[in-house]
């Protein structure tokens, strides 16, 4: 079932989320809805609060179009710097340049308890820091100058190309 994804002014967005602690059916479902959810809208991840649940449950997809189930995730290694812009389901239309690590690695149990870790680099790696920080009440607006429409980070790409050509 594609579940509604909440937009930033609502509450929920900045609530830190509760630990998944029973591994039933009812998770199960929110995995799946979750995936339908983050496949039918285009997105590269979705985090529970983005559904309206404050449990730590995050699905992040690899740029091999691979969706890691990340619950009680955790970032227990990180390297690097990456500059480069986001945008969030929850915040659409607007895109940010935020600054994140160039490679994370995370522990998470999957949707039966087990523990395991995964770890890439790019924008799999942006990603992970993203949803997670969902988990914890936190946007990607709050570290960026300010947000830009389609337009104008059109405008700002456009003018970065122009003045590394000089």
């Amino acid at each position: 079932m594609i579940r509604e994804i909440v937009e930033k002014g609502d509450a929920v967005l900045t609530k830190r989320c509760h630990p998944v602690t029973r591994f039933d059916r009812k998770l199960a479902l929110l995995l799946d809805d979750m995936r339908e959810t983050l496949v039918e809208s285009g997105g590269v991840g979705l985090a529970a609060p983005q559904v309206g649940i404050l449990r730590r449950v995050a699905l992040v997809m690899n740029e091999e179009e691979h969706i890691h189930e990340l619950i009680n995730p955790e970032i227990i290694e990180t390297s690097g710097e990456q500059t480069g812009w986001e945008g969030c389901l929850s915040l659409p239309g607007m895109y940010g340049k935020v600054t994140r690590p160039m490679k994370v690695k995370v522990r998470a149990q999957d949707r039966n308890g087990n523990w395991f870790e995964v770890e890439d680099e790019g924008l799999t790696a942006r990603c992970f820091c993203h949803e997670l920080a969902h988990l914890d009440g936190h946007m990607f607006d709050e570290l960026c100058e300010r947000v830009y429409s389609v337009e104008e980070m059109d405008a700002v790409d456009q003018a970065e190309r122009e003045g590394s050509q000089n």
